[in-house]
């Protein structure tokens, strides 16, 4: 009887390995039968025993996470699954790096990589020599990621390659935060003795709340008083009047510059009433760029703005002696141990009266992140595997940590789960980077609603920045959304864009941290950026937002 059970259960899977995706061969369907791999029920195991099947993926690492063998996260995936794999880390700082000669070891490919970060230019290349797999040939095999296409042929399209094809797995996380990246906040205790000293005839006490309007030279004032005075009171001129990150994805420049009437993002690239806008070449951006040399000569803006990295500007916000006077972030919390000490500005009044911020073209939906290569044995078992983390509790803990460490036991008396708080002496970034890959998640607007509570710090952001960023969007302005482009746009575009925007960081950094730009220079520059494509470049951009618009009325 037990043997016509098992012989019944074989015939059963080999069945269903046989009949769903044209992919997968009478041998493979077999040896899948033999291995009882199930695709159907997402909370059972994809193998019918441990250690039956193993998977090398190679995949960049924070330095703060833990090896990703030994993270909770994926131990209670490899109970769950019955899948084994061998996580091969590599650093972030190095993975952009050696990319190229990980692609070029043939004989030493992994079968997957996780954290890819490809180009579509990559996606094209590899996909055309067969190197990486078509993912959309085994969707049925992916009952969670097929159910999220269907219901979002957005996404579909931004991951479609123009040979209608699908090469790489997304990370979606809707939150509506990733466009408004920076909030000002100012040291209202330094500006608070300032005020009792006699030093600020122009504010009150009762003024030091969030949501403070200054105009640029108010601010400016403020900035020039924190750097002649004692502030911290340590007898050392080691105040830092405004500090930020140069160019970072939050905590930027960006919105200095939006007070003179420019959509700035970091890209230098945005969407004004449908048309694609490059700023860097408008008249406004010359004559930012002017006045905060002038700040930065002047010593009012931090020089290491322009070279510290994320991490050494948040420890210098954690100093034990407090330096900083206002600095640029998404929370106070995060950068400082005083928080208490500072309100959120609104943005800067610029010398026209515009008081605006730009909006980034960080996206929410992102492509690129896994690729699976050709040489995989049980493609369809390694897919399944990563169809998992498309489940929204599973997607909350690849995203924060796991259940029991990051998130409560109980859930809330809605059903949803609540992190615990973070433990003493650690930072939210640090907690969550301990214990969470992050990476492949479909956190959609749905999902915050109705299964996982958003993180304190996140809950934070958005009440700030509905109060003291997005009422200030500059007019008509939206961010350049992940658009498709051809493969002739995509090759016209490798020969412009580096040097394009090369050109203007390099022009731009020099111009801020030795005294500004010239008519003649600004001329020259402008002419420049012309012989390097800019124009070119620009009809590319508009013509696939175009055609993404075009997409987005056929959905509605």
């Amino acid at each position: 009887m037990k043997k016509l059970a098992c012989l019944f259960t074989v015939l059963i899977m080999t069945a269903l390995a046989a009949c769903t995706a044209a992919t997968t061969t009478t041998r493979d369907a077999s040896a899948l039968a033999a291995l009882g791999y199930q695709y159907l029920d997402p909370q059972a195991p994809i193998v019918a025993a441990k250690d039956t099947v193993s998977f090398r993926i190679l995949s960049s690492k924070n330095a703060l996470a833990d090896d990703y063998n030994d993270m909770a996260v994926f131990q209670a995936l490899f109970d769950m699954t019955n899948v084994n794999v061998n996580w091969e880390n590599i650093s972030e700082s190095s993975y952009t790096a050696r990319k190229n000669l990980i692609m070029a070891d043939k004989a030493n490919y992994p079968d997957a990589i996780y954290h890819a970060g490809f180009s579509d230019k990559e996606i094209i290349q590899y996909s055309t020599r067969e190197v990486i797999l078509p993912i959309d040939a085994y969707l049925d095999y992916m009952p969670n990621f097929k159910a999220i296409l269907e219901a979002r042929p957005d996404i579909r399209s931004i991951l479609t390659s123009p040979d209608g094809h699908i090469y790489s797995l997304p990370r979606v996380e809707e939150m509506g935060l990733l466009a408004y990246p920076n909030l000002l906040f100012l040291n209202k205790t330094w500006v608070g003795e300032l005020i009792t000293a006699g030093e600020i005839d122009f504010l009150s006490q009762g003024d030091l709340v969030d949501g403070l309007d200054l105009t640029l030279a108010e601010f400016q004032e403020i900035l020039t008083l924190f750097k002649e005075n004692d502030m911290n009171h340590n007898a050392k001129a080691d105040e830092i009047p405004l500090s930020f990150v140069y160019q970072n994805w939050q905590g930027n420049q960006s919105d200095l510059f939006a007070a003179f009437g420019i959509p700035e993002n970091t890209d230098h690239r945005t969407v004004v009433d449908g048309t694609v806008t490059i700023t860097a070449v408008m008249d406004q951006f010359f004559t930012a760029t002017n006045f905060f040399a002038g700040w930065v000569t002047a010593g009012l803006i931090d020089k290491e703005a322009f070279s510290q990295s994320q991490d050494a500007f948040l420890a210098k916000g954690k100093a034990a002696q407090q330096k900083l006077g206002a600095f640029y972030w998404w929370e106070s919390e995060t950068v400082v141990t005083n928080p208490q000490d500072y309100i959120c500005l609104d943005p800067l009044i610029g010398p026209d009266g515009h008081q605006y911020v730009g909006v980034s073209n960080n996206p929410e939906i992102s492509k690129g992140n896994f690729v699976i290569f050709s040489k995989c044995e049980f493609p369809e078992i390694l897919l399944t595997y990563m169809d998992r983390f498309y489940d929204p509790v599973i997607s909350a803990q690849i995203n924060y940590g796991p259940i029991g460490v990051v998130y409560e036991e109980e859930r809330d008396e809605h059903g949803m789960l609540v992190q615990k708080p973070i433990p003493e002496g650690m930072t939210a970034d640090e907690f969550r980077l301990k214990n969470a890959p992050l990476g492949l998640i479909y956190l959609s607007y749905e999902q915050w609603e109705n299964v996982i509570n958003m993180e304190p710090r996140a809950k934070l952001r958005l009440v700030r920045l509905a109060a003291h960023a997005v009422p200030f969007t500059y007019p008509g302005a939206t961010p350049y959304p992940n658009v498709s482009y051809t493969l002739a746009e995509i090759n016209k575009l490798a020969t412009i864009e580096m040097n394009l925007y090369d050109y203007v960081y390099q022009s731009l950094t020099d111009w801020l941290l030795n005294g500004g730009v010239s008519q003649a220079q600004w001329s020259e520059y402008k002419t420049m950026l012309e012989n390097i494509g800019l124009t070119e470049a620009l009809d590319i951009y508009q013509a696939a937002y175009d055609r993404y618009l075009a997409t987005q009325a056929t959905w509605s």
